[in-house]
């Protein structure tokens, strides 16, 4: 199979299924494991760049097409996209081989009338490119914003409604860029310079972290980072800057009783053991024992012995089954709008009123996990998303009710002055170079 058709087919999975595509990518590699290096590198570029500008390749559609969007099929669309993205992207790929490429899968999975329609399109795309009649930035700012960085309109909107619309574009701008990968160094099994120097001698570029000694950026690898020395032996763990910030927040001691609400697959799990020296105890919670068995084969290669695991929706849980903390972390699930970059299939996946459906959920979570700390003890609660719906408006409830003054996380937050507002955390791409981020600890009173 070459990269145009595992695109194809990686497209249509991931708008038919609830799929990420760093993982359906992975394991379409695993089975078509004769692709090249080239292969691989050039169908990851078409699927990720396909659904980091979805918006405007559909726009593109709706320019050339005089059938309505809502009445091509999905699998069509795919198609167009696929095609479209080559021709106005992708400066190395000559137009014709654009048609050309998509038009032969066109004609191995369709009928004739939709490869016909298919060539078409792509033909007079090719003919017209660079010179689209864009929206006007003037008489219909959001619709030109929403087409030219690819955005949902309704997220351009919602923007607007806090911020200028220069910095809105910054926004939708710094969503679109293409992250390097990000890696935590395991200070339990290694030390920075250590990892950078392996990875230097092997052609790789690392970028010391914005913020973290420990956070560094590994461009252009030579082979897989999982398929690493580093990352067999537990030197690393992939891992935003940004995320890496949170287990600071909670600020552990070695010897403390800790616990980890919505664990997943406890990437901060491990991080928080790793400040605690490997000593104490941390038990990770999740609904999803999949996730949970994921966690502990990466407890096992990072050299962690203080994590357990218990398989259990967080709002079920009971403190007088598992007892006090002397912290709590709730990293709660969101809509992930501070990891688009990473995730741009989020754009298209998420509804207008998913920030406020899933502030429901959370401030519920929430809640519930202040039932679980020591008196002198700390919650923190934690998102990946941008929304105020899921991060200062649920703060603000949670503290109506509970009364629990914030902790000041300057003394242990790096370049705290950039990084918090008001004693939370608030991290955004387009201002500081990694995923958005909100964090806030609190303390129960003794």
């Amino acid at each position: 199979m070459n990269a145009r058709t595992l695109a194809y087919h990686a497209l249509l999975l991931i708008q038919e299924r609830q799929i990420h595509p760093d993982s359906l990518l992975r394991s379409m590699f695993r089975r078509f494991n004769t692709m090249d290096k080239r292969e691989k590198a050039l169908a990851t570029e078409l699927v990720y760049g396909v659904l980091r500008w979805q918006g405007r390749l559909d726009w593109y559609i709706e320019t050339l097409s005089k059938t309505p969007l809502r009445k091509i099929a999905p699998h069509v669309m795919v198609l167009l996209r696929l095609g479209l993205y080559q021709i106005t992207f992708l400066t190395k790929i000559p137009a014709h081989a654009a048609v050309n490429e998509t038009v032969k899968i066109a004609r191995a999975t369709q009928p004739k009338h939709i490869v016909s329609f298919v060539n078409g399109i792509l033909r007079n795309a090719a003919r017209r490119h660079p010179d689209w009649p864009f929206p006007d930035r003037k008489s219909d700012p959001l619709t030109y914003l929403a087409v030219l960085t690819s955005h949902p309109r309704w997220f351009v909107e919602k923007m607007m409604h806090h911020f200028s619309m220069e910095e809105v574009q910054k926004i939708c701008e710094a969503n679109n860029e293409v992250p390097g990968l990000t890696i935590r160094v395991n200070l339990l099994r290694a030390q920075p310079e250590m990892v950078a120097q392996w990875f230097r001698k092997r052609g790789a570029i690392v970028e010391q972290g914005r913020y973290l000694s420990t956070a560094m950026t590994i461009r252009n690898p030579s082979e897989d980072i999982g398929q690493t020395e580093p990352f067999i032996q537990g030197w690393i763990q992939i891992q935003d800057e940004a995320s890496q910030l949170i287990p600071l927040m909670v600020n552990p001691l070695p010897g403390e009783r800790l616990l980890d609400l919505c664990t997943g697959y406890g990437i901060k799990a491990t991080q928080l053991a790793e400040i605690m020296k490997n000593k104490g105890q941390i038990l990770a919670v999740d609904s999803a024992s999949w996730k949970l068995e994921a966690l502990m084969e990466n407890v096992k290669r990072l050299g962690i012995e203080i994590i357990s695991t218990r398989t259990e929706d967080v709002r079920s849980l009971n403190p007088e089954e598992v007892g006090l903390f002397d912290r709590v972390l709730l990293d709660a699930p969101c809509t992930g709008w501070g990891t688009i970059r990473r995730n741009p299939d989020i754009k298209w996946k998420t509804h207008p009123r998913d920030p406020w459906r899933a502030g429901k959920q959370q401030y519920d979570l929430l809640d519930h996990a202040a039932n679980f700390v020591k008196p002198g003890g700390t919650l923190t609660y934690a998102t990946c998303t941008i929304f105020s719906e899921e991060n200062e408006d649920i703060a603000q409830r949670f503290e109506e009710k509970w009364k629990w003054p914030r902790i000041n996380p300057s003394d242990v937050i790096p370049h705290s002055e950039k990084l918090l507002e008001k004693y939370n955390l608030r991290t955004w791409p387009h201002r500081h170079g990694i995923d958005g981020f909100f964090g806030v600890t609190w303390a129960k009173p003794k």
